[in-house]
């Protein structure tokens, strides 16, 4: 289902996250950044501590996978080019992004490098409902992010419709939706899983650097 192009990734679309990095929420329109095809591991994997960072953080989130073209749709529409939902992990090389965001450049180094965006099996669309399920991740046991999808700043229709107002979206394509506070370091051993009520859960094991 996974196709070969960059996922879309939402920044800040739930308040307290936004809170927690400093930032309030604009409403004005989403933002996003992506993540090439090249970043994407399967869930229980396990990935090696990455180079370049000492701040390796983890960014639960759900995933819309599309399934159909579409291309400047509306919100009423969205739902009828949705394949289906899964548990994903944004994980972020946090030291590298803040040094981007403060000095304006793009998040690149911080966000878009291999094995960056792990992602659970997929739940078909018609198999699971947007409703205020609940969101969170866990490390070696311990609840770290925990919040609803009811949540979100930004609705699934609205993504969805408002990034096709400037991509011809297709089958395969992901969209990270965002993710809740919480966020936070990880390191070598550490097993992380994240859950959201009625999808498969995306898990992951931080092996030792390489």
């Amino acid at each position: 289902m996974l196709s070969d192009r960059p996922d879309f990734c939402v920044g800040r679309n739930y308040e307290a996250h936004a809170t927690e990095m400093g930032f309030k929420v604009d409403r004005e329109a989403p933002f996003y950044f992506n993540k090439a095809a090249s970043t994407f591991v399967a869930s229980g994997s396990t990935i090696p501590y990455p180079p370049g960072t000492s701040n390796y953080h983890y960014e639960m989130e759900l995933v819309v996978a599309i399934g159909k073209q579409a291309f400047q749709i509306s919100e009423a529409e969205a739902g009828s080019i949705i394949y289906g939902f899964a548990c994903g992990l944004d994980m972020t090389r946090r030291d590298l992004q803040l040094v981007a965001r403060e000095k304006g450049r793009p998040w690149d180094l911080g966000k878009d490098f291999e094995q960056s965006a792990v992602v659970a099996p997929i739940t078909k669309a018609a198999q699971f409902a947007i409703e205020n399920q609940r969101i969170s991740l866990s490390v070696n046991g311990e609840i770290k992010q925990d919040q609803v999808l009811a949540d979100l700043v930004w609705s699934v229709p609205e993504l969805i419709a408002d990034l096709s107002r400037f991509y011809h979206l297709a089958p395969g394509d992901l969209i990270f939706t965002g993710t809740p506070a919480g966020v936070g370091p990880v390191v070598a051993g550490d097993t992380l899983e994240g859950t959201i009520d009625g999808l498969t859960p995306v898990q992951l094991v931080i092996g030792p650097g390489e």
